[in-house]
């Protein structure tokens, strides 16, 4: 559950968002004290890590319930993760107990609200930047689209290409079937190009089941992960776009389903409200 890193052995959580089974979820590092870390010392602790993102408190209190909030891919730093901050905010509720929290990250204040369970398993529901989200220009879709080998017959004509902003910005593909959805090989380094080029940070790949129920699966090539098997931000930026298109509810996420590591994710979009809440439990994992 705790691992001493190379770099100033500096203590890591390991916990799994958006699942109660440590076999699922999305996996990040958490460094609850952080203050002494540099930037290079940060990414070579997420390097060392290889999850998606690691996420450092590198400033704030107990007493306050207020504090600094960084995330570092692999490769980078990221401005916003989703599911490092519930995996986050799930770690301080152990610590400090339940309760509001809120988070200074690089796209402003993100508050989350925190619970404790049985089995060391928490709940956090964020609440996002606001959100909004355009339809993609046909240069940015086609291109993703040659990438991924999809091509325009194979989308829902119901769910328009978007890009789509919840801390990062976000290419919103919809497919028709869920068979389309399930076969996912795709040209690691071309994705990542395209995605550089335009500043995306996932690529939201989505397939409608029913009215609040979708799946999703989020290629990450610019972190140097091929897949994320759960996506807060993504989530909170598809409940914008789905604001935008005047679909404004509440709506279930499954995914990492089609790759071994289930997901659910709970998202909430009010219709007055620009700033879209996402929920998920997270759970220690072992080192």
């Amino acid at each position: 559950m705790t691992t001493k890193s190379t770099a100033a052995a500096t203590e890591i959580l390991r916990y799994t968002a958006f699942t109660s089974d440590p076999s699922g979820g999305n996996p990040a590092g958490v460094v609850l004290d952080a203050a002494r870390l540099g930037e290079e010392e940060m990414l070579a602790i997420a390097a060392e890590v290889g999850y998606s993102e690691t996420a450092f408190i590198t400033a704030g209190d107990a007493a306050s319930r207020r504090f600094r909030l960084r995330y570092f891919s692999p490769l980078a730093e990221v401005a916003f993760c989703g599911h490092a901050t519930v995996a986050t905010a799930v770690a301080l509720a152990g610590r400090i107990g339940p309760g509001e929290l809120l988070f200074d990250t690089p796209v402003g204040e993100i508050g989350v609200a925190t619970e404790t369970g049985a089995d060391r398993v928490g709940r956090a529901t964020l609440t996002s930047a606001p959100t909004h989200s355009r339809p993609a220009e046909d240069a940015e879709a086609d291109a993703a689209l040659a990438a991924l080998g999809w091509t325009r017959e194979e989308l829902d004509p119901a769910l328009p290409p978007h890009v789509a902003f919840g801390g990062n910005h976000h290419l919103v593909l919809a497919a028709a079937t869920r068979a389309r959805l399930a076969s996912l090989s795709y040209d690691f380094d071309a994705l990542g190009d395209v995605m550089r080029s335009y500043g995306w940070t996932t690529v939201q790949l989505v397939w409608r089941e029913d009215g609040r129920l979708f799946h999703a699966r989020d290629p990450f090539p610019v972190g140097g992960v091929v897949e994320d098997p759960a996506t807060g931000a993504a989530a909170a930026a598809f409940g914008g776009y789905l604001r935008a298109i005047g679909e404004a509810t509440t709506i279930r996420i499954r995914q990492g389903e089609d790759m071994g590591r289930p997901s659910d994710l709970l998202v909430a979009i009010d219709p007055a409200d620009a700033r879209v809440r996402v929920t998920g439990h997270a759970v220690p994992v072992a080192g």
